[in-house]
């Protein structure tokens, strides 16, 4: 975590001390200081801000004006506060297409940030209801399981675990460990092309394996995802279950 530390003057780069005795309120002129140094590009999105008390020392004003100045910084969209984390320059939230060909990397790609897939988990167990009657298995046949993180620029966005028939797709846990990108390892066992089918999309609040995976406070929203892959016959491929960090990632629908 980027943290981002203050000069006597106020902001990095020496910005001018409050004015007293103007008729601007000190909350105002410290809104104006940080929101200035992020236009200027100063503070990068996801960067820690100092803290209520260190901001105080250096503004010279006490903590209520400083969380005035941060609440309103908030309502703005240019910082977000996280109860028991601090406050940070809020990120840009990326736009993420779900539609029928629906390939994290691509979408990634596309707008010109750089993708990364990291695996997390990789196992065989047997199937319960839900995975089941998705890829069209009976109750407890083996099921190759991937947990996987995704990250954009070097951020993490998306923790998903992917589901495949071990009976179709032997091998494909060794693929992954050796290559985490599922587009390959499926052109690797025959699938060379898949389409997504449906995606159902509900919101909750992550698990703590989740806020910590995915670096977010507990207390803010993911969007959840459960999304079933078939290839172009139709016959179930994979079911994908993944959590996205609500403030950096939107859904799109796209028909």
């Amino acid at each position: 975590m980027v943290e981002v530390s203050m000069t006597d003057a106020g902001m990095p780069g020496g910005a001018a001390p409050l004015s007293r005795g103007q008729g601007v309120a000190l909350w105002r002129q410290i809104v104006g200081s940080i929101e200035g140094e992020i236009s200027a590009g100063r503070l990068s999105p996801g960067v820690r801000l100092p803290t209520e008390a260190e901001l105080s020392a250096r503004f010279a004003v006490n903590r209520h004006t400083v969380r005035r100045a941060m609440e309103e910084l908030q309502a703005r969209g240019l910082v977000r506060i996280e109860q028991g984390r601090g406050s940070f320059v809020a990120e840009d939230v990326l736009d993420y297409p779900v539609g029928p060909r629906t390939r994290f990397s691509e979408n990634i790609r596309r707008q010109n940030r750089e993708p990364q897939g990291r695996i997390l988990r990789l196992d065989e167990v047997e199937a319960d209801g839900l995975v089941a009657e998705a890829l069209h298995l009976r109750r407890g046949r083996p099921v190759a399981v991937a947990e996987r993180l995704g990250l954009v620029d070097g951020r993490p966005v998306v923790v998903g675990t992917h589901h495949f028939s071990a009976a179709r797709f032997p091998g494909i846990l060794r693929l992954l460990s050796e290559n985490p990108s599922i587009t390959r390892a499926l052109a690797t066992l025959g699938v060379p092309d898949y389409r997504r089918q449906s995606t159902r999309i509900t919101a909750r609040m992550p698990t703590v394996e989740e806020a910590t995976l995915l670096e977010q406070a507990r207390t803010r929203p993911v969007l959840v995802t459960e999304s079933l892959n078939v290839d172009p016959a139709g016959v179930p491929v994979e079911l994908s279950i993944a959590c996205y960090a609500a403030g950096r990632m939107q859904m799109v629908v796209e028909y």
